[in-house]
């Protein structure tokens, strides 16, 4: 009788997690949460889009400060020589009549005048005022107003955008590494085995138990499985790599999984409601802002008015007094009466730009329905793969556990134990990747109809 050997106890486990998929649910996916959580505080796509989204809360800001006063000071200084005069001939005028005056009173009180040349450009004169301006009626501030509110909204989705999609990749990635993982672990399990096989063949072959066949062929199943193991480690190492890279962490950091051994909630698989999408909602967003310029290019039909106050002093050689202060209140309209066709040209524009927008939203609903449908038709398709995985992992395993009898009892060869082997580890990496197939096909499910609750 050829002596039997001890299966490792890490096979076994491996084994009883993937076979009892159907014995728990997914809902304590902890470690997750978390990686999300961390993801959406962490991720450069997301902070630059946040600044964006800072960029138009100030602009929102600048267009409701537009409705207050605006002050303002301003001066100007004028030194000025030669240029156009003004001619006074006070001389003229005055000295006969101050010539008769001194001879009656007998006196010189009243002395000569010369003729005088007044510069137009005014002469070491300032002017310096402040200005305040108070807008009464504009139309076009209120409509600049309701398009940056709409603006901050249209971000606000952006950002929402970004995270969902975020969200999504984030857990395809986690799903991955947790299918690389196990795939390294069932491998190692499985080398453990071929080299317990490989040891026992020797010492039978040592012995004269058996031919040199069996051992070369166990030490080629070493080699197998050994560079399947760097194969699969290589491809955990790639997938720990981006998932580090969504989390902006350094790329070797290790991550914490959770025990996935169910498949997810097929709750949401038949719902085909899409509303929660945030491209149909930017869309909703720019149609209401098309509207608001609709109403922009209209807003010529009514007048600006406006107010100024200027508290201000001018004098010449800077003197300061009663006589230099001054104020000047003001009331102003504009009214664009007429302008050669450019307001009407402008609102055809947007009102084609409203048409394209709603054709848009029905292209992209459809769009975003079909895709809905896909991904459902892969996650039924992935829930089929793994319902067949499961039964082949259980079939193969009936054949090793026989297989491995009739060897231990000398009724079969090590080709066929060496088969049977292969067929059970087989079956197990099958299992493991229709495992999370099936998670990463639901993931898309939720980035397809929004249904992932983003805090």
């Amino acid at each position: 009788m050829i002596k039997s050997y001890q299966k490792p106890n890490v096979l076994w486990s491996i084994f009883l997690t993937i076979a009892l998929a159907t014995a728990h649910t997914a809902s304590a996916q902890n470690r997750l949460d978390l990686y999300i959580k961390e993801g959406l505080e962490t991720n450069q796509s997301i902070k630059q889009q946040n600044f964006m989204l800072e960029k138009n809360i100030y602009a929102l800001s600048e267009a409701k400060s537009m409705f207050l006063p605006n002050v303002a000071f301003s001066t100007t200084y004028t030194k000025a020589d030669g240029g156009r005069t003004i001619d006074i001939p006070v001389g003229d005028m005055m000295n006969g009549v101050y010539s008769t005056l001194n001879q009656l009173t007998g006196s010189n009180s009243f002395p000569q005048l010369q003729n005088q040349q007044v510069l137009i450009n005014p002469d070491n004169f300032y002017d310096a005022k402040f200005r305040i301006t108070q807008p009464i009626l504009n139309a076009e501030l209120n409509y600049n107003k309701k398009i940056r509110i709409k603006q901050v909204d249209l971000q606000k989705t952006e950002v929402l955008l970004y995270k969902r999609e975020l969200v999504k990749e984030i857990k395809t990635a986690y799903y991955n590494y947790l299918k690389a993982s196990n795939a390294v672990k069932i491998y190692e399990s499985y080398l453990a085995l071929v080299r317990e096989g490989e040891r026992v063949n020797k010492k039978l072959l040592d012995n004269g138990k058996i031919n040199r066949t069996a051992l070369v062929r166990s030490q080629n199943e070493v080699s197998k499985i050994e560079a399947s193991i760097v194969t699969a480690i290589k491809a955990q190492e790639s997938a720990r790599y981006y998932f580090n890279f969504l989390l902006n962490r350094p790329q070797t950091d290790s991550i914490l999984i959770d025990d996935i051994t169910a498949l997810p909630d097929d709750n949401n698989l038949l719902d085909e409601n899409i509303g929660n999408r945030e491209e149909l909602s930017k869309l909703k967003i720019a149609k209401g802002i098309n509207e608001d310029l609709t109403g922009l290019a209209k807003s010529y039909l009514i007048p600006k008015v406006g107010a100024s106050l200027d508290l201000g002093s001018q004098a010449f050689d800077w003197k300061f007094n009663n006589q230099s202060r001054y104020y000047l209140f003001g009331v102003s309209l504009e009214w664009n009466l007429f302008g050669f066709g450019r307001n009407s040209s402008r609102i055809k524009q947007t009102l084609a730009e409203q048409q394209a927008i709603s054709s848009q939203t029905d292209y992209v609903q459809q769009q975003l329905l079909t895709e809905l449908k896909v991904r459902q038709a892969s996650m039924e398709s992935a829930v089929a793969e793994y319902k067949a995985a499961q039964s082949q992992l259980k079939t193969s395993q009936t054949y090793y556990t026989d297989i491995s009898k009739l060897y231990r009892e000398g009724m079969s060869i090590y080709i066929e134990l060496l088969d049977a082997q292969n067929q059970w580890v087989d079956a197990q990496l099958q299992a493991n990747i229709a495992l999370f197939d099936t998670w990463i096909a639901f993931t898309a499910i939720e980035r397809a109809n929004a249904s992932f609750n983003i805090q």
